[in-house]
């Protein structure tokens, strides 16, 4: 297989730093939250970051759907470094350092805008179990500008070096217009573009601009409620996870050299995926429910291991098998870490 080169791989999305912490289910009510969701943080979740920060065991780590994946995809393949390359906005501030150090870290080529009116975005991960509820608090994400950063030559030539281009549906709430760019980028020059419908709450509040975007994405993902979601907002009218994949498949696409191929993760449930003409049923790892210690990024890896393999040029079904060993890490660890090299064949 082919060794993949520098920047074969780009990210665009939201950077932010993940405070995650264990909470109980009155903390989860006080806030109105959903044990097991992601929302963007409104004024009444002000309080609850000046809360999460002060329990104990406390945990920081960088974190950001799409900048998780490439980050998660740089370390399955290990070498060469700089495979991944992710773009987004943070603050000139602690945070927005600890992001950076981070990504070297990773051995991820991150090229921030930088900006000083907002602070570095923040997600608090509230744990309770096996269930996790996201707030996100964009702010300095929510400032990326096309033609601040995209746009500028150099930073569109990393664009142009990529094959495979990843873009979480999160980034539909800050910059569509960069989104479109990228799509036709990869459309007119038949590579590779992927995105992920991240949250219900996409489908539901930004629907025009997922669906502006559709006609170019030749790989979907998305969980099983994700999908449910997307369905109803399209009026599919089923709740049969496989005929979701095949109608999702369906909808118009611009490049016809490439099929779009759907994947839908469920958990601890069969990965759905479009093969073909076909809608396939693939078994994830086993896991003793004892092992798993934070859920939270399982979908973030399970794309960032698909990457891995996709920008190797693997078939799907061996996209998935990488996917499902990635996931399988992530999730017996706290927030979206991973120990020093992948053991995987």
């Amino acid at each position: 297989m082919p060794t993949p080169s520098e920047n074969t791989l780009f990210g665009m999305g939201n950077p932010l730093l993940d405070i995650s912490a264990v909470v109980d289910k009155d903390f989860l009510d006080k806030y109105g939250l959903k044990p097991n969701d992601q929302i963007l943080a409104e004024e009444a979740h002000k309080a609850l970051f000046e809360e999460i920060v002060r329990r104990d065991k406390v945990e920081y780590h960088a974190g950001g759907s799409t900048q998780n994946s490439v980050k998660i995809a740089q370390w399955m393949i290990q070498k060469p470094h700089k495979v991944a390359t992710f773009f987004g906005c943070i603050g000139t501030d602690h945070f927005g350092e600890i992001l950076k150090q981070k990504a070297e870290e990773a051995h991820v080529d991150a090229h921030y805008y930088e900006q000083s009116e907002e602070p570095t975005g923040t997600c608090a991960a509230c744990i309770t179990g096996d269930n996790r509820s996201l707030v996100a608090n964009l702010a300095a994400a929510n400032c990326y500008k096309k033609e601040k950063h995209l746009d500028l030559d150099n930073n569109w030539e990393l664009v142009k070096k990529a094959k495979v281009y990843y873009i979480a549906g999160f980034f539909l709430t800050v910059s569509p217009e960069s989104i479109l760019k990228v799509a036709k980028h990869a459309s007119e020059n038949n590579k590779i573009f992927c995105m992920n419908l991240s949250a219900p709450f996409i489908s539901q509040f930004f629907k025009k601009p997922l669906m502006d975007v559709m006609p170019y994405v030749d790989i979907l993902f998305g969980n099983e409620t994700e999908a449910a979601t997307f369905a109803k907002e399209l009026g599919f009218e089923t709740d049969d996870i496989g005929e979701i994949a095949k109608k999702t498949q369906n909808l118009p696409k611009e490049n016809a050299k490439r099929q779009r191929v759907v994947v839908f993760t469920q958990g601890k449930d069969d990965t759905v995926a479009t093969v073909g003409e076909k809608v396939t049923m693939f078994p994830v790892l086993d896991i003793d429910q004892n092992d798993i210690v934070d859920t939270n990024g399982a979908g973030d890896s399970f794309v960032g291991g698909f990457l891995s393999a996709l920008v190797q040029e693997q078939p799907l079904e061996e996209c998935i098998r990488a996917g499902h060993y990635s996931a399988n890490v992530i999730i017996r660890r706290v927030g979206c870490t991973f120990p020093e090299k992948p053991d995987y064949h």
